[in-house]
Protein backbone atom coordinates (compact mmCIF):
# COMPACT_ATOMS: atom_id res chain seq x y z
CA UNK A 1 0.00 0.00 0.00
CA UNK A 2 1.52 3.40 -0.79
CA UNK A 3 1.84 6.35 1.50
CA UNK A 4 -0.39 9.13 0.96
CA UNK A 5 -0.42 12.60 2.70
CA UNK A 6 -3.19 14.85 3.42
CA UNK A 7 -3.59 18.85 2.99
CA UNK A 8 -4.02 20.86 6.16
CA UNK A 9 -4.03 24.40 6.28
CA UNK A 10 -2.53 24.25 10.24
CA UNK A 11 -0.49 27.35 10.94
CA UNK A 12 0.19 25.91 14.76
CA UNK A 13 -0.25 23.41 16.32
CA UNK A 14 -0.28 22.78 20.43
CA UNK A 15 -0.13 19.58 22.18
CA UNK A 16 -2.11 19.25 25.78
CA UNK A 17 -1.64 16.77 28.06
CA UNK A 18 -4.99 14.73 28.36
CA UNK A 19 -3.98 13.61 32.01
CA UNK A 20 -3.33 16.28 33.60
CA UNK A 21 -6.65 18.14 32.30
CA UNK A 22 -8.43 15.18 33.22
CA UNK A 23 -7.45 15.45 36.91
CA UNK A 24 -8.41 19.15 36.94
CA UNK A 25 -11.57 19.00 35.39
CA UNK A 26 -11.59 22.33 33.97
CA UNK A 27 -10.06 25.23 35.58
CA UNK A 28 -9.62 27.98 32.60
CA UNK A 29 -11.44 30.48 31.41
CA UNK A 30 -13.22 33.80 32.37
CA UNK A 31 -15.51 31.06 34.52
CA UNK A 32 -12.71 28.35 35.18
CA UNK A 33 -14.85 25.33 33.60
CA UNK A 34 -13.03 24.73 30.75
CA UNK A 35 -9.64 22.49 29.95
CA UNK A 36 -6.62 23.95 29.27
CA UNK A 37 -7.47 22.54 25.69
CA UNK A 38 -11.55 23.99 24.98
CA UNK A 39 -10.10 27.37 26.59
CA UNK A 40 -7.09 28.10 24.28
CA UNK A 41 -9.98 27.54 21.41
CA UNK A 42 -12.32 29.73 22.48
CA UNK A 43 -10.08 32.39 23.37
CA UNK A 44 -7.88 32.46 20.22
CA UNK A 45 -11.04 31.91 18.12
CA UNK A 46 -10.06 29.82 15.22
CA UNK A 47 -13.26 30.80 13.04
CA UNK A 48 -11.40 29.88 9.77
CA UNK A 49 -12.64 26.93 10.08
CA UNK A 50 -12.32 23.34 12.25
CA UNK A 51 -10.33 19.82 12.10
CA UNK A 52 -7.57 20.46 9.00
CA UNK A 53 -9.19 23.18 7.78
CA UNK A 54 -8.74 25.36 10.65
CA UNK A 55 -5.24 27.57 11.09
CA UNK A 56 -4.58 26.37 14.73
CA UNK A 57 -4.98 22.94 15.95
CA UNK A 58 -5.11 21.72 20.00
CA UNK A 59 -4.55 18.25 20.29
CA UNK A 60 -4.74 16.25 23.58
CA UNK A 61 -1.77 13.79 23.66
CA UNK A 62 -0.51 11.37 26.04
CA UNK A 63 1.29 12.24 29.24
CA UNK A 64 4.72 14.24 29.25
CA UNK A 65 5.84 12.93 32.24
CA UNK A 66 5.92 16.07 34.26
CA UNK A 67 2.56 15.77 36.33
CA UNK A 68 2.53 18.88 37.73
CA UNK A 69 -0.06 19.76 40.92
CA UNK A 70 -3.03 22.05 40.01
CA UNK A 71 -1.53 22.48 36.51
CA UNK A 72 -1.42 21.45 32.97
CA UNK A 73 1.37 20.80 30.40
CA UNK A 74 1.73 21.63 26.94
CA UNK A 75 3.71 22.53 24.19
CA UNK A 76 4.03 24.15 20.88
CA UNK A 77 4.97 21.33 18.72
CA UNK A 78 7.13 24.24 16.69
CA UNK A 79 9.47 24.32 19.72
CA UNK A 80 9.55 21.18 21.58
CA UNK A 81 12.29 21.96 23.54
CA UNK A 82 10.29 23.97 26.10
CA UNK A 83 7.25 22.48 27.59
CA UNK A 84 4.83 24.98 29.33
CA UNK A 85 3.62 24.47 33.04
CA UNK A 86 0.12 26.07 33.11
CA UNK A 87 -1.27 26.46 36.28
CA UNK A 88 -5.09 27.02 37.01
CA UNK A 89 -6.67 29.96 36.34
CA UNK A 90 -3.87 31.33 34.12
CA UNK A 91 -4.22 34.11 32.02
CA UNK A 92 -4.68 33.02 28.32
CA UNK A 93 -3.37 35.92 27.08
CA UNK A 94 -0.11 35.06 28.82
CA UNK A 95 -0.53 31.62 28.20
CA UNK A 96 -0.92 32.78 24.16
CA UNK A 97 1.99 34.70 24.24
CA UNK A 98 4.47 31.82 26.19
CA UNK A 99 3.32 29.43 23.36
CA UNK A 100 4.44 32.73 21.05
CA UNK A 101 1.12 31.35 19.06
CA UNK A 102 -0.76 35.06 16.73
CA UNK A 103 -4.08 34.72 16.37
CA UNK A 104 -3.91 37.96 14.09
CA UNK A 105 -4.80 40.20 16.93
CA UNK A 106 -2.82 42.80 17.99
CA UNK A 107 -0.48 42.11 21.13
CA UNK A 108 -1.67 44.69 24.17
CA UNK A 109 0.34 47.94 24.10
CA UNK A 110 3.86 48.39 25.50
CA UNK A 111 4.96 51.99 26.96
CA UNK A 112 7.67 53.83 25.24
CA UNK A 113 9.32 55.68 27.45
CA UNK A 114 9.88 59.70 26.04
Amino acid sequence: MAIKTSKTKWRDVVLVCKKCQKKLDGGFGPNGDKTLKKALKKYLKPNDGKGRKAELAVIETACFDVCPKNAVVCVNAAEPKALLIVPVGADLFEVKARLRLDDGRRLKATLTVI
